[in-house]
């Protein structure tokens, strides 16, 4: 199942670059999970044929991520805004505690830095 919402995510991502005919078999297949002898039928074309056509759109999705890593950008772009809105979410409760006005100040400079590194593409 991971598999499958992973290669569904890739194909938003890169979708676009692949032939119409290996596009539409995908989408069929991980988004609107249909079975592999749905897709051939719908397609008219056979059930073999539709998994060669999602074989070759997997190497091919993976390959431009490999290259392109748009894919592993996002995630870490949402790891790193959760991150920020838990540090948003502590800071409110410190300024609600009326806490030291240096502990605020590292919690504000934690998340510029963290913003920052989402910026460059690097929340490592």
């Amino acid at each position: 199942m991971e598999k499958n919402m992973e290669l569904s995510l890739l194909l938003d991502f890169y979708g676009e670059l692949l032939s119409e005919k290996v596009r539409r078999a995908s989408e069929l297949y991980y988004n609107d999970d249909l079975s592999l002898s749905e897709v051939a039928e719908d397609m008219g074309i056979t059930r073999q044929g539709v998994r060669d056509l999602i074989k070759r759109a997997e190497g091919n999705l993976y390959g431009y991520e490999q290259k392109l890593g748009l894919y592993k950008r996002f995630l870490e772009m949402q790891k790193g805004l959760g991150a920020l809105k838990d540090s948003l979410v502590k800071t409110k409760s410190l300024l609600d505690c009326d806490t030291d006005r240096s502990e605020i100040d590292k919690e504000i400079s934690g998340m510029i830095e963290l913003v920052d590194k989402l910026i460059e593409g690097n929340t490592e």
